[in-house]
């Protein structure tokens, strides 16, 4: 299964390519590349409606984009998760006055957002979130609580919270979805979290009565869950095919490491690098099988699955392949630069985490199990609903 790319869709190629060579390394730092990005219109070609200052564009024109995208070598994104996730978001579940609010400074790369989702005592278990929102007397809503594992939350404007504004419920009852300015000193505090790799994109969060206006709820008080479900569809379509092409650069690397280090002589190894491959490819006919379809619940968690695992595996075998040489970093130790990481070694890294954020495997299993193959529940604690 493949796509059929039409002479529309070669000649739209060709002009990403053309814009993006021109565009590439003009700017110095991630916020002003998405602004201009915004100012091209290139963000937001994915969504539903136009007229927020984006491009629209078709489900081909998507995927050329983002595969030309993660090709050109362009910098990692920081307003992706205002375009992919929260944008489609307020298309589906918020008002009208929301929309002509939030849209159109994603749009613009202007707004950067992060999510609120995790907690240090639920993990993946996003119906277990414990922070709580209180409507004022001033008609705003006081949010108390931690998220942890926020990505980007230390360059993000906004955050999109879940909550829980029902003092008692339990489980996926009595949740809210807010959206609130992180620009609120005394009351949200932002800790970055240093990972292995010595990077510190993630982030935990502390709520100390920080505020979100009433007319930020979306889906109405009490509708978060249905809300911050459909969210999660979001996460799958286009972007695994654009996630999928710097895969095949990461393997692509690793393929030339076992060459120049001998490793590819042994049968196990190039079996490996073999298997990589035809799993890439196995991803990459899923994600077409899935692309644009809707009401899949187990579609979500499959692809993860897929992916995390095949990622993990991938970093693993990446120092294999360089053997006593991959323990070696690629620069003398010096007290400027304590923790230097050559590509691979941050490949292995940073992928011992594939299989954790964004639903861990377990989880991801379990929503298979229950919601796909219709096996009993798994048993809840005591009072759970």
């Amino acid at each position: 299964m493949d796509f059929e790319f039409g002479g529309e869709d070669e000649a739209f190629r060709a002009e990403v390519r053309e814009w993006l060579a021109a565009h590439i390394g003009s700017v110095e730092d991630r916020r002003a590349w998405e602004r201009t990005l915004g100012k091209a219109g290139w963000i937001g070609l994915g969504w539903a409606e136009g007229g927020y200052g984006n491009r629209t564009a078709g489900l081909t024109q998507q995927v050329v984009w983002a595969e030309e995208y993660a090709r050109s070598g362009a910098p990692p994104r920081s307003g992706h998760i205002g375009e992919k996730l929260l944008a489609p978001t307020l298309l589906a579940h918020g008002t009208d006055e929301q929309r002509a609010r939030f849209l159109p400074p994603i749009a613009a790369g202007e707004e950067l957002w992060c999510q609120g989702y995790s907690e240090p005592g639920a993990g993946s278990d996003l119906a277990g979130v414990s922070t709580k929102a209180e409507l004022g007397p001033d008609g705003t809503y006081r949010i108390t609580g931690q998220k942890i594992w926020t990505s980007l939350a230390h360059e993000a404007d906004w955050c999109f919270v879940l909550a829980r504004t029902e003092p008692g419920s339990r489980r996926h009852h009595g949740l809210t979805f807010l959206l609130l300015p992180m620009d609120q000193p005394g009351r949200i505090e932002v800790r970055p979290i240093r990972q292995m790799t010595g990077t510190s994109d993630f982030n935990e969060v502390f709520f100390d009565g920080a505020r979100a206006r009433v007319e930020h709820v979306v889906g109405g008080e009490g509708g978060g869950w249905r809300v911050a479900m459909s969210l999660l569809g979001f996460e799958r379509g286009v972007s695994m095919l654009a996630q999928q092409v710097g895969f095949a650069n990461e393997l692509a690397q690793v393929v030339r490491a076992a060459a120049e280090s001998g490793a590819v002589r042994d049968p196990v190894v190039r079996e490996r690098l073999v298997r990589q491959w035809a799993e890439l490819r196995v991803m990459r006919w899923n994600a077409l099988r899935t692309l644009g379809s809707s009401g899949d619940a187990g579609a979500p968690s499959v692809a993860k699955l897929l992916w995390g695992g095949w990622h993990q595996r991938l970093g693993e075998l990446a120092l294999l392949v360089r053997g006593a040489a991959g323990t070696v970093g690629p620069a003398a130790w010096s007290a400027s630069a304590p923790y230097e990481l050559d590509v691979l070694q941050h490949l292995f890294l940073f992928s011992r985490a594939d299989t954790i954020y964004g639903g861990s495997d377990q989880i991801q299993r379990t929503i298979i199990a229950e919601r796909v193959l219709g096996l009993p529940r798994e048993p809840k604690g005591q009072g759970a609903a």
